[in-house]
């Protein structure tokens, strides 16, 4: 039931930009907990990744002194990586394609991150 609400919240984040190509929730500790990625992509290796970026980010704001994390964003040739806390327990991830609307994206992905920390 829970798993279904969370697919129908990255399935809506998905539906609201032609330039998210996937999303996922994933606990902190790298386990998926719900996905809307491309088969061929690897859902450990994304959750894996995702969390080791989000904890080094936390850390990286700390130390430097930048306050709390709210976001992780890598950008390579074939596109964006967005990275943000969903409560104490997970992180949303969301990749895009390289032209994305960065700040419309940034703006969907804050949304569906406050209802997935709802729900969760």
């Amino acid at each position: 039931m829970r798993e279904d609400m969370l697919s129908s919240v990255l399935s809506e984040l998905n539906g609201t930009s032609a330039d998210i190509e996937a999303s996922a929730v994933i606990s902190t500790d790298g386990l998926m907990i719900a996905a809307m990625l491309p088969q061929n992509m690897d859902e450990d290796r994304v959750g894996a990744m995702s969390a080791a970026m989000l904890s080094l980010g936390d850390r990286t704001a700390g130390e430097l002194g930048r306050g709390d994390l709210e976001q992780v964003l890598i950008k390579g040739d074939n596109g964006f990586v967005l990275m943000t806390h969903a409560g104490e327990d997970a992180v949303v991830t969301v990749m895009a394609k390289p032209r994305a609307k960065l700040g419309l994206i940034f703006l969907d992905v804050k949304r569906a991150a406050d209802n997935i920390t709802k729900l969760l």
